[in-house]
């Protein structure tokens, strides 16, 4: 196997081939990885099924010891891949506190900090998309009902000549 992160990696069977490009994979990439998917009211407003997840994220534990608990991301590792919440600890042997890490794919997004302009565009890019698509369908389906409208059209023509006649 490549020593180096190979951009042109489609995806493999092998964990092993897995486990090696999210360990090498650069920054810009680990962003991607760090994708949360949104609650059912943020799909439909911004027609986006997951987003990647930012310092001040509100978000819901979905998975395991601390299921159900709602929290404000406090931290997001990307080296190690992993989210910090605020106010979920774990109690240590001798008293303290220790913060508890995430993986991105056990949270849910429930509220989205939008005070970035960049991040405001990638949701809106995405949206109008979506439009352009439902329009380009629906501007096809005209274009079907015209034809079927003229062929229609034709037929009733040719059958008044042969009655005509």
């Amino acid at each position: 196997m490549k020593q180096k992160f190979s951009v042109s990696w489609k995806g493999s069977k092998q964990p092993r081939k897995q486990r090696k490009y999210r360990a090498s994979a650069p920054l810009h990439i680990r962003r991607k990885m760090m994708s949360v998917n949104l609650a059912k009211e943020l799909r439909k407003k911004y027609g986006k099924r997951n987003f990647p997840v930012r310092k001040g994220d509100g978000v819901k534990v979905m998975t395991g010891e601390f299921k159900g608990k709602n929290g404000k991301i406090e931290s997001v590792d990307y080296t190690r891949l992993r989210v910090m919440i605020e106010g979920i600890y774990r109690n240590k042997k001798d008293g303290t506190k220790t913060s508890v890490y995430f993986s991105p794919s056990n949270l849910q997004i429930k509220d989205l900090i939008l005070e970035d302009k960049n991040r405001k565009r990638a949701l809106e890019r995405k949206a109008g998309e979506n439009d352009k698509v439902k329009d380009e369908g629906k501007k096809e389906l005209d274009k079907k009902d015209k034809k079927t409208e003229e062929d229609k059209l034709k037929v009733k023509d040719k059958e008044k000549e042969n009655v005509s006649k």
